[in-house]
């Protein structure tokens, strides 16, 4: 049986990832859970929001499950999730924004993935102050050959087996002629080792009006760090917003699965949180794992909830009053039908 990190995190993240965690159980995927702690509430409660003990869990079992972390202000990292993708190298973050039955959105049948460079870019956190009195200010960005290189090929092995057609590249080559440049270089070179696939490359503005027009015409997008933290945001909207995207990433030798939303702590304690997000990072995480059939039983089950409409909170279904204990338990009573 797989073990796996299980970081509940901060807000409405005990509530997601307990829900998450019920319904992966309701699968019969036979995860054995660690559970660790991260954010405000491990700063609170041992005055570290990245505990060395939650480090060494993951460098054990190299698969975490994670709910929305807070970064405490003052404290030694800017973002613990950077932090943890740095760590761990986890190079690859993938998006899937997919359209579900029942769920008002712009666009209900599309189906796109966002694949983001995660640890190079200008979330490189070389930034200064110059001058006094903070008057100017200073951010360095460093895109390598190696990492444009690694992600590109991702992204071209992960369409290739999940038998996606098309690669896009997104860049802003045109004004960032080096920055940004390299990244298409690598991205030109690297696509004509996947002949069986199509590729073409957009600049980021672009990219972002054709996909609020016309995103069918994408299959898979892969850009550098900043425009993928951007896109994939704009691509969750239009299938219904953050509640919907699940979020994976993955390194060489471990893998984080994580809702891509906040911790909302205005609605914290209160069962008004949509589990799907996290949900389907489990989901991920099971595929990640070779636990194809319970994956499987997962998705079936979270479709036919969302289709039927009856039990989902209310960010789904304006007027609902379903919460995050309703929605999960239809969810389990489908896995037990299937």
């Amino acid at each position: 049986m797989p073990k796996v990190t299980v970081i509940p995190g901060d807000g409405i993240g005990p509530e997601v990832v307990g829900a998450a965690r019920e319904v992966i159980d309701a699968a019969g995927a036979g995860i054995r859970w660690d559970e660790q702690i991260a954010g405000q509430h491990a700063y609170e409660k041992t005055g570290n929001p990245l505990p060395d003990a939650t480090l060494a869990s993951i460098h054990r079992n190299q698969v975490v499950l994670k709910g929305p972390l807070t970064t405490h202000v003052g404290a030694g990292f800017r973002s613990i999730n950077v932090a943890l993708r740095r760590e761990f190298d986890l190079y690859a973050n993938v998006r899937p924004t997919l359209a579900f039955e029942g769920v008002k959105c712009l666009f209900p049948t599309l189906d796109l993935i966002v694949i983001r460079e995660n640890t190079e870019g200008l979330y490189s956190s070389m930034e200064h102050w110059i001058g006094p009195g903070h008057q100017a200010a200073m951010g360095i960005g460093i895109n390598t050959w190696t990492g444009m290189e690694r992600i590109c090929r991702f992204a071209f092995d992960y369409a290739t087996k999940e038998g996606r057609r098309r690669v896009v590249a997104v860049h802003k080559a045109n004004i960032l002629k080096i920055f940004s440049g390299l990244f298409l270089e690598v991205a030109r070179e690297v696509a004509r080792g996947y002949p069986h696939i199509e590729f073409e490359d957009r600049i980021v503005d672009a990219m972002a009006m054709q996909m609020v027009r016309d995103p069918g015409r994408f299959d898979v997008v892969v850009t550098t760090n900043l425009f993928g933290d951007i896109l994939s945001d704009l691509a969750a909207g239009l299938i219904g917003g953050l509640g919907l995207a699940p979020g994976a990433n993955y390194g060489d030798e471990a893998a984080m699965f994580e809702a891509v939303h906040g911790s909302a702590p205005d609605i914290a304690g209160q069962g008004k949180a949509n589990p799907t997000s996290l949900i389907l990072a489990g989901v991920m995480m099971l595929d990640y794992l070779g636990l194809r059939a319970e994956a499987d039983r997962i998705r079936r089950a979270v479709r036919a909830v969302l289709r039927e409409g009856k039990a989902v909170t209310r960010d789904l279904k304006p007027g609902s009053t379903a919460g995050t204990r309703e929605m999960t338990e239809a969810v389990i009573e489908k896995i037990v039908t299937f």
